[in-house]
């Protein structure tokens, strides 16, 4: 089977590295041979990162998708990474859906990019143009249940849920020295590091009474009043060994439209390296963490200081919790699970194409 993976991004992209690019060698050994056409080239997302977006991909990205498709034909199916052409109308994507079948995968809520936005003319243009792309094409892919709502509320024929997840073999818990400083770890970008101030408050009591460290991977700077803090820089072939770093791992949210699409990933990260977690009652998070079990949800700075400050007094309660979480992320979170599923619903598309 050959597929076209129209994906966002290259591997610097987190979401095009997770949803789509870690599975192609378990693709490509299972018979299913991937063309990558990624829309935004590594370059851009390092500008992205720095604080500027480079239009002067912008050109260059649409050209080569409108070069990618025209070969589409040769395909069996179509894998779209959210939608083919970022700020085009629906019409024009839909010339380009005239062809293999095609599954739409989302980990994000991209659609409120258009329907919320700020300009009404975006919002008349463009409103509705994801709920038509989930409706026209053949499957719809999803990484939580907020997203699968908005698909179905489109209209959309197949709708399949598999989350993000991880390749659990990469990681491995490390043996905790109880008589060092408590690490509070987060992993991100310099774009989602703006929710890190949700735990500022909390943080500097917590502080004043524990001895902990504050441990951020891919920041960029930033900083929080008397709380000692160490800033790595993010890199794809070091991430999990930086993760083992942590004692306990963070993921703050605002609840709001375009958060509650969110897939958790950065949970289940530390969680497949055996760390408990504090986390938004947000999105995907939800689902991801049994409160109590493998770790927390916090609702309010207080439950936040409270939830940590139980977790930094207490290592047999850490490995308890994180050795719960390694083992949901192997049951549920892994790549060895989910592959087979993703592999199932290509396979179920391009059949379609051979009774065409």
């Amino acid at each position: 089977m050959n597929v076209l993976l129209l994906s966002r991004y290259d591997r610097l992209g987190a979401s095009s590295r997770l949803r789509s690019l870690q599975f192609l060698p378990w693709l490509s050994a299972n018979g299913i041979h991937i063309t990558v056409n990624a829309f935004l080239p590594d370059s851009y997302v390092r500008d992205l990162y720095e604080g500027h977006r480079n239009y002067r991909y912008a050109l260059q990205a649409y050209l080569s998708r409108f070069m990618a498709l025209r070969n589409r034909h040769a395909f069996d199916v179509m894998w779209i990474e959210k939608e083919l052409f970022p700020w085009l109308p629906f019409w024009l994507e839909d010339v380009f859906l005239n062809g293999p079948p095609a599954i739409l995968d989302f980990d994000d809520a991209i659609f409120h990019n258009y329907d919320l936005n700020s300009s009404w003319v975006i919002r008349r243009v463009l409103g509705k143009k994801i709920d038509r792309l989930m409706a026209r094409v053949h499957t719809v892919v999803v990484g939580n249940s907020y997203l699968a709502s908005r698909a179905s509320e489109a209209g959309a024929k197949r709708i399949e849920y598999i989350p993000t997840v991880v390749d659990d073999e990469k990681y491995r818990a490390r043996p905790r020295h109880n008589d060092s400083a408590c690490v509070i770890g987060w992993i991100g970008t310099p774009i989602t590091a703006a929710y890190l101030h949700e735990l500022g408050d909390a943080l500097t009591v917590l502080a004043k009474s524990e001895r902990v460290r504050f441990v951020l991977i891919g920041s960029g700077p930033i900083s929080f009043v008397g709380i000692p803090t160490e800033i790595h820089s993010w890199f794809e072939e070091t991430e999990q060994e930086k993760i083992t770093l942590f004692d306990v791992g963070v993921m703050p949210l605002i609840d709001a439209p375009w958060e509650r699409g969110k897939c958790g990933y950065k949970l289940i990260q530390y969680m497949a390296a055996g760390i408990p977690v504090v986390a938004s009652p947000v999105g995907a998070n939800i689902d991801i963490v049994d409160h109590g079990v493998n770790g927390y949800l916090a609702r309010s700075k207080d439950e936040w200081l409270h939830f940590l400050r139980l977790l930094v007094r207490d290592p047999e309660l850490r490995q308890s919790m994180g050795k719960a979480g390694r083992s949901k992320v192997e049951q549920r979170y892994s790549l060895k699970m989910a592959a087979p599923k993703l592999a199932q619903v290509m396979r179920t598309a391009a059949s379609m194409k051979t009774k065409g």
